[in-house]
């Protein structure tokens, strides 16, 4: 049994949400390069050439690369080996994000009392946590911060069985039609397929995780992926909206066996500011 003070939780949280918001991943960056290369409209590559300039001045100034620097969302993989100590793992999570969302000068957006005095909660907690337990004496913790553009646009559907693959990709593809330019595309499209209806919407926001340009190990899932990043593209929404054939930066998708009767299929867009960075302790 290997002991972990919470205390490194904290440290780790406050600096990923740092450069979460403020570096843009290589294959994010990778993918803009190919992107300006491959955009038929001139105003979609002159978009995409802006995205690019946007990424390296965050780089280069420790800045973010938006000014929606999101809700803090939280994603803990526990070793079951792992002994936590010096208080609670949940607190620990909230004073990294506060220590992070502070130090970073990162706009606080968490608002309490939603469907009333909406105030908010000054210093972006709590956290938006997932925990999971898994083998081994490691904590994995994993910062992805989401604006709420995209947020906004996302769906959960409970289809009915008998509409199958079709009727869940028709789905996908209407929520992205419908998300137009609010999610500030290109966007990365996460699905979650199957399990109950609050287990879909975290395997469609799990999956905004990947690599993006990463294959997925399911060849039936690859499959489908690829059909709909086709038809996605082929709506010609375009870098931020304004027309053009690269809608969709990757779609990536997650799947878990769901009750007889039951279909869900949830769709989790991300924009273009694809923010996600990780630690081992």
């Amino acid at each position: 049994m290997r002991e972990l003070d919470v205390a490194q939780v904290t440290d780790a949280v406050a600096r990923l949400a740092i450069d979460a918001c403020n570096y843009l991943g290589d294959d994010v960056v990778a993918f803009f390069e190919r992107a300006l290369k491959e955009e038929e409209s001139e105003t979609g590559r002159d978009i995409l050439a802006q995205l690019l300039e946007n990424a390296k001045l965050a780089e280069d100034t420790n800045r973010p690369l938006c000014q929606d620097t999101g809700l803090a969302v939280v994603f803990l993989e526990v070793g079951q080996d792992v002994h936590l100590v010096g208080g609670s793992l949940e607190e620990a999570v909230d004073a990294g994000v506060r220590k992070g969302y502070a130090d970073g000068y990162l706009r606080k957006s968490a608002a309490a009392d939603p469907i009333g005095a909406r105030r908010n909660t000054t210093d972006n907690t709590p956290a938006m946590l997932h925990t999971r337990i898994v083998p081994g004496d490691k904590v994995r913790v994993i910062v992805a911060p989401k604006g709420g553009g995209a947020e906004n646009m996302s769906a959960i559907g409970m289809l009915k069985p008998a509409q199958g693959r079709q009727g869940a990709i028709d789905f996908i593809v209407d929520t992205v039609s419908k998300a137009g330019p609010n999610p500030c595309p290109p966007i990365i499209v996460g699905v979650g397929l199957g399990g109950t209806f609050e287990k879909a919407a975290y395997l469609a926001k799990h999956a905004l995780l990947r690599e993006v340009g990463s294959t997925n190990s399911e060849p039936r899932l690859a499959e489908l992926e690829d059909e709909l990043e086709r038809r996605c593209n082929a709506l010609g929404i375009g870098p931020a909206g304004l027309g053009g054939t690269v809608t969709v930066i990757d779609v990536f998708v997650e799947e878990l066996p769901c009750h007889i009767a039951s279909m869900p299929v949830a769709v989790n867009i991300q924009c273009h500011s694809a923010r996600h960075k990780e630690a081992v302790l």
